[in-house]
Parts: structure tokens; C-alpha cells; sequence
């Protein structure tokens, strides 16, 4: 059996965070990496958005301002990021203000889905050149922190410090983990939302602001805005007992590609079920199993101009002729989305929309596209023994998975505080 000083299960930024931190610290150590894929994964690669300002990242029960800004500048000397300009934020910020609506100010860099992979090459080779060794196409099937083993589809390892970042991705598997080994969870917020999709002149914010971040009342934001070379895709979730359904999501590339003078951007709702305790995942399942069943195993979408005058959108409504721009996501049946959503979770977006479009007049434009469902779940919340994520003994749990981060930075900021941790106990 293989022995190695750490392991750590996940390829993404909280991976490779821990793995930049240790060896830093300790050049000698012998470090295995593990992911599933073929390739190294993460929130590196899909658009690659960063955000360098707290609170954007950094869930308020696992961090506070002093703790995410201990780690910020070091995150952005490892990831360089070209931070983006921002521009009449003033005036912004006041319509906003006088609607109840916050606007944050966060330092942006956005690489796109092509320069993410870029990215990655080069942090994999520099890994690879400080002799960390990575296992790709690899499972881990499960971990016995008594006996410090990990056992893959391919063979058994032994570690003397293990640490698991498998992103949102690996929400069930890290359940396994936890549930293996006793480690006690929380699994009761999910958001619940949809995606956006209009011509950049509708939403001219992003023109000054790449991403802006508006939260509204009644618990709803902006997420994840895409401009120039936008795309709106479908991302495929499997149950509990691993039936398909499909959430939507999008992504840029950078501006090295032609605009397509399109914009995408999630509006979501935080849902928190807590009596009687409920799963957020399970949840977040039926809903999107909803979706699938009015759209025929396809997501839905509507253009706004049906949605406001409460009727379905038809196959005729997304054409050159009757409005101005088609979907980029084609794999999505017309339909109407409120049949389909929870009327709360429904009422309170579309208030926020009508908010935004007062804040920057245009999103309500009818030939807007709403495509439902949008489906981020909230990550685990494990119960961790210290402040450095360890939840057994040489067992350390990190992430958007593990509901350490939120986000490309955060994620990188937890895989350094956890090798603290390690460095502590040794």
C-alpha cells in the first residue's frame, strides 16, 4: 500500500489551494492529488470569475471579515488576476438605495471558460514541477479516517493527513464520506432560481460593472452575470436514485471572442427548510424533476412579454421576426415557467426583476428570457472540530462542496486555512 504525507480528493481551486500552501511550507512533502475527471476541474474552468472582495465567497458561518482578508492577497498573488474596472457605481448604487437594494463593490477579474482552462494548465504544471503527483480518471469510493485509508476504483492508498474539496459536483459523494465515518451534517438550503437572458443594451450595467451583485428584499440576488460571447447551458444533476434532471447555468468566453451582444444572469432565491428539517438536495430534486416533467425533459423558458401578459410562451416566440435576438440555450421547451415554479419563490424574483429594470430600465423588455429551473444547491454544512475545517482527526473538508466557500477565491482561501491546520498539528 502507497503511503503519502497528504492526499487531497478534488482538482479544483480549494485543491489547489491546499496543494500551493503545503508546498510552499514544505517542499519535500509527497502530495497525491485525485479527481474523477479526465481533466483538472473546479470553478476554474466554467467561465472563471473571480472575486476578490469579502464578503462574495465567504459563507458568514464558516468565515468573518478578518479571516477572508488574512488569506485575499495571497490567493491573488497565486491566481493574478487583471482586475476589471468599474465605472459610475454612484449612480447605481443610488437608484438602487432608494428600492431597499444593495449593490456591492467587488474587485472582478474574469478570464472566460477559454482562459480558465489556460489557467489550470499552468497551475497543474507548476504542481507537477513542484513534484505533486495527480491521479486523474480516478475514483475514490470511500475513506476510513480511523485507519487513515482511502480506497479508489483502482487501488488502496494510505495518507497521514487526507483533504476532500469535490465541489458542488461531489455533494453526494462527500455525504458518503461524511456518513461513513459518523461526521454530523446539515443539508437544509438550496437556491432556487432563474436565468436571465437579454441583449447587452437591456442590461447596460455591464458595460460599467462585469458582474454586478444586487441583493433585493426578500432574500433574492444576482449571480453569476455573463456579457459579450454569453451562453446559457444545462447541467445534469442525478437524483437520489440516480434519475436525471437538468438545471441551467451560463458562461463567457473571453474577449478574445466576438461578442454576440448578449447577456445571462441568475436571479435566485435562498431557501432555508428547518421545521421540520428537511434536505435542501431532495428538495431542490423534486422541483427540478418538476421542470422536467412540464418540459418534457428539458428545462423551461419564457419570454418575458408572455410572462406578462400570463400566458405560455410557443415555439414561435423565440424567432428573429417576432422579437430580437434567439435563445443560445435551444435545448429548452417554450412553455410557462409558473406553472412549473413555487408561487413564493416565483413572486419574489419577478419583484426583484421589476426592481432591477428601475435600477437599469430595459431588463423587462419583452423579448427577455427567463429559463427555469436554475438549481445551486448550498452545500453540505458538516460539523468540523476546529477552525481549520478538520472534521476527524487528519480528515479535512473543504469547498463549495463542504460549505466552506462559495466561489473560485473562497474555495482557494479554505484550502490554505485547512493546510494551517495540518501544519498546526504537526
Amino acid at each position: 500500500m502507497t503511503t503519502f504525507d497528504c492526499v487531497i480528493v478534488g482538482t479544483g481551486p480549494a485543491g489547489l489551494g491546499a496543494a500551493f500552501h503545503l508546498t510552499d511550507q514544505n517542499p519535500d512533502i509527497n502530495i497525491l492529488m485525485i479527481d474523477k475527471a479526465k481533466v483538472s476541474t473546479g470553478g476554474l474552468r466554467n467561465d472563471c470569475k473571480m472575486n476578490f472582495t469579502y464578503p462574495v465567497g465567504f459563507p458568514a458561518d464558516t468565515w468573518n471579515r478578518q479571516q477572508a482578508e488574512r488569506f485575499l492577497p495571497t490567493v491573488e498573488s497565486y491566481l493574478s488576476p487583471d482586475i476589471m474596472e468599474r465605472h459610475k457605481l454612484k449612480v447605481y448604487k443610488r437608484r438602487a438605495e432608494r428600492l431597499n437594494v444593495k449593490l456591492l463593490d467587488i474587485r472582478q477579474a474574469h478570464l472566460g471558460t477559454d482562459g480558465g482552462a489556460k489557467l489550470i494548465r499552468k497551475l497543474t504544471a507548476e504542481m507537477k514541477s513542484r513534484g505533486v503527483t495527480f491521479a486523474l480518471e480516478e475514483n475514490v469510493l470511500n475513506i476510513d479516517a480511523e485507519k487513515r485509508i482511502m480506497k479508489t476504483n483502482i487501488r488502496e492508498l494510505e495518507y497521514k493527513n487526507a483533504i476532500v474539496a469535490p465541489g458542488r459536483s461531489g455533494f453526494r459523494f462527500l455525504q458518503h464520506i461524511m456518513a461513513s465515518n459518523n461526521i454530523e451534517f446539515l443539508d437544509n438550503m438550496v437556491d432556487i432560481g432563474i436565468r436571465v437572458e437579454t441583449r447587452i443594451e437591456h442590461y447596460s450595467i455591464v458595460k460599467d460593472y462585469y458582474d454586478p451583485k444586487f441583493y433585493f428584499p426578500g432574500g433574492v440576488r444576482t449571480f453569476c452575470t455573463n456579457s459579450g460571447a454569453a451562453f446559457v447551458v444545462r447541467e445534469k444533476y442525478n437524483g437520489l436514485h440516480n434519475e436525471p434532471y437538468y438545471s441551467v447555468n451560463g458562461h463567457a468566453f473571453s474577449t478574445a471572442h466576438e461578442s454576440n451582444g448578449l447577456v445571462n444572469f441568475a436571479l435566485l432565491k435562498t431557501v432555508t427548510l428547518t421545521k421540520p428539517l428537511a434536505s435542501g438536495q431532495e428538495y431542490a430534486e423534486m422541483l427540478g424533476k418538476q421542470a422536467m416533467l412540464m418540459g418534457g425533459g428539458r428545462p423551461l423558458m419564457q419570454r418575458v412579454g408572455d410572462f406578462r401578459l400570463g400566458k405560455r410562451s410557443k415555439a414561435e416566440s423565440f424567432n428573429d421576426d417576432l422579437f430580437d435576438f434567439e435563445p443560445t440555450l435551444k435545448q429548452c421547451t417554450p412553455g410557462d415557467i409558473s406553472l412549473s415554479m413555487p408561487a413564493r419563490i416565483l413572486r419574489a424574483i419577478w419583484k426583484s426583476m421589476k426592481f432591477l429594470d428601475t435600477i437599469v430600465p430595459g431588463v423587462l423588455h419583452p423579448g427577455t428570457i427567463m429559463y427555469y429551473p436554475e438549481i445551486k444547491l448550498y452545500a453540505n454544512r458538516p460539523k468540523f472540530m476546529d477552525e481549520h475545517f478538520q472534521a476527524k482527526q487528519h480528515l479535512y473538508l473543504i469547498g463549495d462542496g463542504a460549505g466552506t466557500s462559495r466561489g473560485i477565491t473562497a474555495a482557494w482561501a479554505s484550502g490554505m486555512r485547512a493546510v494551517e491546520g495540518i501544519l498546526t498539528g504537526e
